[in-house]
């Protein structure tokens, strides 16, 4: 009978001395294949404290890479303790009306840059007039 696991005690064991990850609803110690691990260390401790199988499936591993996983078995996990999958959904947002816009801020621009842009050229006419 294999030991059965919660997902608060896999989580304990989650540095590159003491690692533990959940797949495929198994819980394997993997802290000696650490250092043999092809992808490096740092990718199976990221891997710990939830459940992995979907970070181990969409490597794309070998057949020999799964029968390896037999040695580092050490039970099972209590899947009630893992925590469900929640779509994500983006939180609803006003849609932006472009009709919204002022129209009074816009008409007083298309006022005001013409204005402006006379002003700076007669500026610029009456100071190289009055130097020269």
């Amino acid at each position: 009978m294999a030991k059965v696991f919660t997902l608060a005690e896999v989580s304990e064991h989650n540095t590159n001395k003491d690692c533990w990850l959940v797949i495929g609803g198994k819980v394997y110690d993997v802290t000696k294949f650490l250092e043999d691990h092809p992808g490096g260390d740092e990718v199976l401790v990221s891997s710990t404290g939830k459940d992995a199988t979907d970070d181990f499936e969409d490597v794309g591993h070998s057949a020999s890479a799964t029968a390896m996983m037999e040695e580092f078995y050490i039970g099972d996990i209590n899947t009630s303790t893992i925590p469900t999958h929640n779509k994500y959904t983006p939180p609803n947002q006003p849609k932006y009306d472009q009709d919204k816009t002022s129209e009074f801020i816009i008409k007083l621009l298309q006022f005001l840059v013409p204005l402006i842009i006379l002003g700076v050229a007669v500026g610029i006419r009456f100071y190289t007039k009055s130097s020269t």
